[in-house]
């Protein structure tokens, strides 16, 4: 029997009205309170957007990586926790969609559309430097079950989530980047804290370092390696979404700057605010990251179904430029939005502050290190054709 599909949701207008309506409201005191949250994951939760992107037989919307990204920018231009905890859920939900096609995966996919499931995942570890290609901890298969237990420096809104996405080497004997990506349940899991969360910015994903005690069902492993998962999928998507992320933030910023010079101009008719200049010029570098971001988006979703194309090298080289660029061009973007509004902007206490975001922006080259990806990224270059 087919499955009709679901009529056509205008995601962006959805994510504004969120946006405007929960988070950003809640911004301030998720901030202040490095606390998660938990108004604007509700109303996402409400309006079925965790499961979006799940296919329509399985009960979801079939929704597109790139409509995902529309909301997760509308949420970025409001409360950037939120939109992050929002594009970091989307990640392991693209991956799912893409690598798990077991039976039990299939009925978990149905789980996560009637219960909207938060998913949250542990790829990196201590004592592995950073490299979420690598894993020291490994699965015990007992049975139809599997047992794990790594050390993560950080789980993001992990005391929020309702499943916990995990990778670990295969076996005991596997090497360290022989790895799979698993399902466990919270209730499945012991958490042990091993720190506190208490940061600049990105205060409310609430990410402090756990070591998870877990045990799960051996037929939840995803279906293909981890490598497979983390090229094709977990990276690009982690890209593209973050990107739209921090181009909804430097937006806000851009937003704040524009409001401060109008302002500027009501105030003495007929003269040119001395910031109108340094406005003009943070639009070109406006537009520069939205060309960037959503032509990003448009190329991920053009090769989404081709397996040569998103395991090129021209592909990763690519997407990991796109996290590299977006990332530095906030950055870039906030400052100069601060320097056009001033002291207004350096106040908390002002219409035109720009202090919350400032500390935002700079949480973007330090999450999977700029450093690191260049990297990487100079490795490709040494063996790419491309």
């Amino acid at each position: 029997m087919s499955v009709e599909a679901p009529a056509r949701v205008d995601y962006r207008a959805l994510g504004r009205a969120i946006a405007q309506e929960v988070a950003g409201p809640a911004s301030a005191a998720v901030d202040r309170d490095a606390r998660f949250p938990r108004e604007a994951i509700d109303r996402l939760k409400a309006e079925g957007l965790l499961s979006a992107m799940i296919p329509v037989e399985f009960g979801g919307a079939g929704a597109s990586v790139a409509d995902m990204a529309a909301v997760t920018e509308e949420l970025g231009m409001a409360c950037a926790s939120a939109g992050m905890v929002f594009a970091m859920h989307q990640i392991q939900i693209n991956s799912l969609i893409r690598h798990g096609r077991s039976a039990a995966l299939d009925e978990f996919k149905r789980e996560v559309c009637r219960d909207q499931l938060l998913i949250a995942s542990a790829t990196t570890e201590v004592g592995i430097g950073g490299d979420v290609r690598s894993s020291l901890c490994h699965v015990e298969v007992e049975g139809d079950s599997f047992s794990v237990v790594k050390q993560a420096p950080v789980i993001s809104y992990a005391l929020a989530a309702d499943v916990l996405f995990l990778t670990a080497r295969r076996t005991a004997d596997s090497p360290p980047n022989d790895q799979v990506l698993t399902v466990l349940r919270m209730d499945e899991i012991d958490l042990e804290p091993t720190g506190e969360w208490n940061t600049l910015g990105f205060r409310g994903t609430c990410s402090p370092g756990f070591v998870v005690r877990g045990r799960g069902l051996a037929a939840l492993i995803m279906d293909d390696s981890y490598a497979d998962i983390s090229s094709r999928s977990m990276l690009p998507s982690a890209h593209v979404l973050w990107s739209h992320l921090w181009f909804g933030m430097a937006t806000y910023a851009v937003n704040q700057a524009r409001a401060f010079v109008r302002s500027a101009a009501r105030s003495k008719p007929g003269t040119v605010p001395p910031g109108a200049q340094r406005l003009a010029e943070l639009m070109v570098v406006h537009q520069q990251m939205a060309d960037l971001v959503h032509s990003a988006a448009a190329r991920y979703d053009a090769v989404y179904d081709d397996v040569d194309a998103t395991s090129s090298l021209s592909f990763a080289i690519s997407m990991n430029s796109l996290k590299v660029s977006a990332s530095g061009l906030l950055i870039d973007i906030v400052g100069r939005a601060l320097v056009i509004v001033g002291i207004a902007g350096y106040r908390e206490d002002s219409p035109y502050t720009l202090g919350r975001l400032l500390r935002d922006a700079w949480g973007a080259p330090l999450m999977v290190n700029n450093d690191r990806i260049l990297g990487n990224n100079a490795q490709l270059l040494l063996v790419s054709k491309d």
